[in-house]
């Protein structure tokens, strides 16, 4: 059986905001400043192997408003019982009629959290659907506690730095490949890799997060809806289907193109299919990515950089590279 999650239409995704920024410092300082370690296939990251039982709402006690968006508020909250902070997701499902349109997505992004665990992906500790409320929300919610980003996302990240260099977009490539690798062991395809998807704990860590518009895919691929997710980082046989056999396509091959785009914008500073002065309305994003020129790269960019977005961001998914293949590149082995 099939589970997909649809478009939350006309709705930001949500997003946790970046803590106060440190001092201003230099470029030579700068991988040393964000932390993110390096990181072997050998030495994954801990996983918590008897993670604390969180059996009510009741028992978190709110801190922070941290983000909203997409029918619901994030709050960064207080667990008393094992004195360990969390973030909670809650989707209001009464107001305003909302819950018509999210309560099916928010249940299947549940059995999703349900089934993952990686030290690529952020965690979700806990789902209360109908739960006991938190002072003021409303009866009929969905909560996630999730897995506190103390770092915020790598949108804060990029917002408040602009670029990252190339040693530090190795190792965080790496790490989403290996998320990809485990979701793709797990036959998710998660459909919405940005920026603001990927955030970062005080480790300096990166973790895939947010399942919103992802698709479980048994076996051989089946239909979905293609215009879920963000469009402006979307594969081009999800864009243009008819052109680039999007019916017949391999659905990993999307996740790979929009990191080969998450990438390339880490060391340009800017999104980069889009010209200075070009509006990212859907023609012109959808012209950029189904018909534009050759990748604009840096200069000063290593040849195993450049040749690890191209192979990324080929716009026919039959000859783009795999995340397998990805993993053994040499920018990142």
């Amino acid at each position: 059986m099939t589970l997909v999650i649809r478009e939350r239409r006309h709705k930001q995704a949500l997003r946790l905001s970046l803590p106060k920024p440190p001092p201003t410092i230099l470029s030579s300082d700068f991988p040393h400043q964000i932390h993110i370690p390096a990181v072997s296939p050998s030495t994954p990251s801990h996983v918590d192997s008897s993670p604390v039982v969180i059996k009510a709402l009741s028992d978190l006690e709110k801190q922070a408003v941290i983000g909203h968006g997409n029918g619901g508020t994030v709050y960064k909250v207080y667990h008393k019982k094992s004195r360990s902070f969390y973030a909670l997701k809650v989707l209001r499902l009464n107001e305003n009629g909302i819950g018509i349109g999210i309560r099916q997505p928010a249940a299947l992004e549940a059995e999703i959290l349900k089934r993952v665990n990686s030290p690529y992906i952020v965690k979700c500790h806990a789902v209360f659907d109908h739960g006991i409320c938190i002072e003021g929300d409303n009866g009929g919610d969905i909560s996630f506690v999730m897995e506190y980003m103390e770092g915020g996302s790598l949108h804060d990240v990029l917002r408040q730095h602009r670029r990252l260099p190339e040693e530090v977009i190795s190792v965080l490539a790496k790490r989403v490949l290996q998320g990809l690798k485990y979701l793709q062991s797990m036959h998710v395809v998660h459909r919405d890799i940005k920026p603001s998807n990927l955030l970062v704990n005080d480790k300096g860590e990166v973790k895939i997060a947010d399942f919103g518009v992802s698709h479980v895919v048994e076996g051989k691929f089946e239909g979905s809806d293609d215009n879920a997710g963000t469009c402006a980082y979307m594969s081009p046989e999800r864009v243009d289907p008819d052109r680039w056999s999007g019916a017949n396509a391999d659905e990993f091959a999307g996740d790979v193109w929009s990191m080969g785009v998450v990438m390339l914008e880490c060391l340009l500073g800017y999104f980069p299919l889009l010209g200075p002065g070009q509006k990212p309305d859907w023609a012109t994003l959808m012209c950029a990515i189904c018909f534009g020129e050759k990748l604009e790269m840096p200069e000063k960019a290593s040849s195993q950089f450049q040749n690890f977005v191209r192979r990324c961001l080929e716009k026919d998914w039959r000859k783009r590279a795999t995340v397998f293949e990805l993993l053994h590149h040499p920018f990142v082995s």
